[in-house]
């Protein structure tokens, strides 16, 4: 899926294989992903995605300023969160040990290869709240 803020962005499916960046499109508030050969178009992702990143996985914590971010790994799955409020970030990534961080918040220019797609490509919306958010405000 692509994030409600990204609607006004030229986009198309993520495929398996595709070479992904982080990026901040122009005209949106938002960051997310771009096939490194497409810097213009977004791609959108599927939650249940599963994708590797190039690096251990940064993200914008702005009252962090002199701590690192955990090194949580690099390889994460897409999901969707907080369905039910159509006014806010959706998109996100989901580490193995359950840790959520908001796709708009992580840094741009982190590249990422698509590993799987999901077994159906229908969007399934989660229903289960995410177990800690990882966002420091």
């Amino acid at each position: 899926m692509c994030d409600y803020s990204l609607h006004s962005v030229a986009s198309r499916p993520a495929r398996i294989g595709d070479s992904l960046v982080t990026k901040r499109f122009p005209a949106t508030y938002t960051r997310g992903f771009a096939a490194v050969k497409e810097p213009t178009v977004a791609v959108c992702v599927l939650p249940g995605t599963e994708l590797a990143f190039e690096h251990e996985v940064e993200w914008d914590r702005p009252f962090a300023l002199l701590r690192r971010n955990p090194q949580l790994g690099k390889v994460v799955r897409f999901r969707q969160i907080n369905p039910g409020n159509p006014h806010t970030h959706h998109d996100a990534v989901e580490f193995p040990n359950g840790k959520i961080v908001l796709l708009t918040s992580l840094r741009e220019g982190q590249k990422a290869t698509v590993l799987q797609l999901p077994a159906s490509s229908q969007v399934v919306h989660q229903t289960q709240a995410p177990t800690e958010l990882l966002i420091d405000v």
